[in-house]
């Protein structure tokens, strides 16, 4: 009873910490863009499913449906392109951390048209295939989940030392940013007080032509 008890708590947290997927529909125009962005870290494995929802399941899809897709990092490298395709899949390793951008371009369509796309982005533990793990392994479903809570802990404790990192990042971004605020400051001080003193100057000068003083 006890071990169902954990096993059930295992598998509530590893539901409850599934925020780590991205899963989405959404229209699109023909000729436009959309792109949609996900934050990896280094080394982290990712993968991505996308496909055309098909608006008639009676009939095939039509060649006016389809997109182009592109997946690069935040220092724009390309990590995956499909040209006019209806569904796809993609998988890598990121080498980079940070946030990465899928844009897909709707094919252009006079009239313009719209359609929708459904995409599913994973990366981290939600990446893994487990019903792969499982075949390979001959391993049951208790081992499983247990094999997922483990994975996720870990997960969870490198995203904190990475959240570590990011904040120290932007604890010296906002340093810097208040060193060149206040260096800002005081320039623009010393050039008004320099303005001032040669506005007085000339007055002064002006006056003592005109021998008003």
């Amino acid at each position: 009873m006890k071990l169902q008890k954990h096993i059930l708590s295992a598998v509530l947290i590893i539901c409850f910490l599934s925020t780590i997927t991205q899963s989405v529909r959404f229209e699109i125009e023909s000729g436009r863009t959309k792109c949609i962005s996900e934050d990896i870290k280094s080394n982290s494995m990712t993968v991505g499913h996308y496909s055309v929802v098909n608006p008639d399941e009676a009939h095939p899809l039509p060649e006016s449906h389809k997109v182009t897709l592109r997946v690069t990092s935040v220092y724009g490298n390309s990590y995956h392109y499909a040209d006019l395709v209806q569904s796809g899949q993609f998988s890598f390793q990121a080498a980079e951390g940070g946030d990465y951008l899928a844009c897909f371009f709707a094919v252009d369509h006079h009239p313009a048209i719209k359609f929708s796309i459904e995409f599913d982005w994973r990366s981290g533990v939600a990446a893994k295939d487990w019903s792969s793990v499982a075949k390979k392994g001959s391993v049951d479903a208790m081992q499983i989940e247990l094999k997922k809570l483990e994975d996720t802990i870990t997960y969870i404790h490198e995203e904190m030392f990475y959240l570590r990192e990011r904040e120290q990042e932007m604890q010296q971004l906002n340093r810097k940013t208040n060193s060149r605020m206040a260096l800002l400051s005081f320039l623009s001080l010393f050039v008004c007080l320099s303005v001032a003193g040669l506005q007085v100057w000339h007055l002064k000068s002006f006056f003592e032509k005109k021998k008003l003083i």
